[in-house]
């Protein structure tokens, strides 16, 4: 005969079918909210991407002929043993270089930030 005061012994025990039944819902569950998460990024195609790549390219072009313009102008005025262009020209690249690394910098902590903000809700 059972002890009344002993607990029930299939209480304590969880059969196996309901483990595998919460865990396939944890996974149903989980591959929804990365299906959500990557519908709200739906806009980031690849015209975006290029347009991206568009501006970072010009971003270091522009400065990298306005020294070169500003050089050969200097050259022309100025004749002697320096070349400015040169000069003028790797200062531009460089400048173009530091804006292009500021301005993807800047993009990827927004994004991640944005990410991180939509993992929190």
């Amino acid at each position: 005969m059972k002890n009344e005061n002993e607990p029930d012994s299939t209480l304590k025990k969880k059969s196996p079918s309901i483990d595998s039944q919460q865990n396939y819902s944890q996974q149903v569950g989980d591959m929804a909210s990365r299906k959500l998460k990557a519908q709200r990024h739906v806009n980031k195609t690849v015209w975006s991407g290029l347009g991206m790549m568009g501006l970072i390219g010009w971003s270091i072009a522009i400065p990298t002929v306005l020294g070169a313009g500003l050089g050969i102008w200097l050259d022309d005025l100025y004749p002697g043993g320096r070349s400015w262009t040169l000069a003028l020209l790797v200062v531009g690249l460089c400048l173009g270089c530091f804006n292009a690394w500021h301005w993807v910098d800047k993009e990827d902590k927004d994004i991640h930030q944005h990410e991180d903000n939509n993992d929190a809700d």
